[in-house]
């Protein structure tokens, strides 16, 4: 620990200890996200303002001091994780919505606000913003930013890269660039808008963004199903496609998800069969009565099991309830949740399912999947019992070994939601070539020149840095 760094860095922002903190409790507060290391900082600063930001960036570019952007600390893969100390800079009280714009159709927002904060003030005044990440009711906008977070609703209306039109975001020097603005069209230069979205706070902070919203659907309804296993499911998603259909999310869930589920929320609550499926439409209501009965019956046609209809937000938040359970069920059973965000090319679904039992098989290490079958990404936790104990860690890392060999393998990718930040970083170089592994040093080393900003992520070579593990 350096105690003064943290006196410097409260005469350079004019500071009380609130601002500036380096008191253990917080410092132990902002070491780690939802993965399993952290690393304590020196100091935590919360930001005020963008001139904060810039003022901070210039001190630490000028002297080496390590800086890791955080927001609420809800990522999976120890992204925000201040792995070289230094500085950690949470955005989380700039948490203003800026302007909420109906002729316009967007938002700007400070990076501190809570994503679901700003689609219930979007839906007050008839507008939506798409985005779903699972965390929405926690995670915040910047975070989503930092990682071009995806959800549900992907499927239909993308991920958050789709949605960002413009961006203040400070760089490593301190200076201030504004790229992108309020139109829905720009193609005024490079796409910088499109460079910051998911770089992982390692190319610049971003201290206010402009949001492109879109006018509210007037009706959502939603069909929940069960099938005897998780190929019939998958087909049964093929087949919903190959009939024309672009359905707002399309979610899917196997055999030990399921049985999960029914020890956490009780058998009643959860479909029969060993494989379930979550389809959500959304449109005018009036057209959305005949939709929906059409995609029962196909659904029918395709072995559905006891098939559930719901139209109306309340309605269709109640068959939703299961799935946001799912992630908490798997937690329920004891064992720790290995989630992997995998994707794969769509006609690979039924691969990766037959693959994670292959895995469990092999390693004798229960594998569940769920998650967003419609584009092919999803989720494969691995439930490990005993993993304190060194020799189960060892087979549970050989699994993800051939999980991701496998995954890249097969043309899909690492990480379709969550980034790389630590917990991908040792499969980084697999998944993309010597090539462009290099492109991505160069744009590091011409925005930070110093690598001050999130270092000991997946852009550095050799071993990583010794991590204090939370379990």
């Amino acid at each position: 620990m350096t105690p003064a760094l943290a006196a410097e860095l409260r005469r350079l922002l004019d500071a009380d200890t609130a601002t500036v903190a380096d008191d253990p409790e917080t410092l132990a507060a902002h070491s780690g996200d939802k993965w399993f290391a952290s690393h304590a900082p020196e100091a935590v600063v919360f930001a005020r303002s963008t001139e904060d930001v810039s003022r901070l960036l210039r001190f630490c570019s000028e002297r080496g001091v390590p800086v890791t952007a955080r927001g609420a600390g809800y990522g999976y893969v120890g992204g925000c994780v201040p792995s070289r100390g230094g500085v950690a800079l949470s955005l989380a009280r700039m948490n203003r919505i800026l302007d909420l714009d109906g002729r316009d159709f967007v938002a700007v927002v400070q990076p501190g606000v809570i994503t679901g904060d700003l689609q219930s003030a979007a839906r007050r005044q008839g507008l939506f913003y798409p985005p779903d990440p699972a965390s929405l009711k926690n995670s915040t906008l910047g975070g989503n930013i930092a990682t071009n977070a995806g959800g549900p609703r992907c499927l239909k209306y993308g991920v958050t890269r789709q949605y960002v039109l413009g961006l203040e975001v400070v760089l490593a020097s301190g200076e201030i660039v504004r790229c992108g603005g309020r139109t829905h069209k720009n193609k005024t230069g490079f796409d910088l808008v499109g460079l910051f979205v998911g770089s992982e706070g390692m190319l610049g902070i971003v201290t206010e963004a402009t949001l492109r919203l879109l006018p509210m659907p007037q009706a959502r309804a939603a069909i929940s199903c069960g099938f005897v296993d998780m190929a019939a499911a998958a087909a049964a998603v093929q087949a919903v496609f190959a009939a024309g259909w672009l359905p707002a999310a399309v979610e899917i869930a196997d055999r030990f998800t399921l049985e999960a589920a029914r020890g956490f929320v009780g058998v009643e609550g959860v479909p029969a069969g060993d494989a379930h499926l979550l389809i959500e439409l959304d449109g005018r209501e009036a057209s959305l009565h005949g939709e929906l009965d059409e995609l029962r019956a196909l659904l029918l046609s395709a072995q559905a099991i006891a098939p559930r209809t719901a139209i109306g937000d309340e309605d269709c938040e109640v068959l939703w309830n299961l799935r946001r359970k799912f992630s908490e069920s798997l937690k329920s059973t004891g064992l720790v949740k290995l989630n992997e965000d995998v994707v794969v090319p769509r006609g690979r679904l039924v691969d990766l399912i037959d693959f994670g039992a292959e895995l469990q098989r092999r390693h004798g290490i229960p594998v569940a999947c769920f998650g967003h079958a419609g584009d092919g990404n999803i989720h494969v936790n691995l439930m490990v019992a005993d993993y304190d104990q060194p020799a189960v860690r060892a087979r549970a890392e050989e699994a993800l070994d051939e999980l991701f060999s496998q995954i890249i393998a097969w043309g899909g990718a690492i990480t379709g939601e969550h980034g790389i930040g630590l917990a991908k970083r040792r499969w980084w170089p697999r998944a993309v070539s010597a090539e462009n592994r290099a492109l991505h040093r160069r744009l590091k080393a011409a925005l930070d020149p110093r690598a001050i900003l999130n270092p000991g992520k997946f852009l550095e070579d050799g071993e990583a840095i010794q991590l204090t593990t939370l379990i």
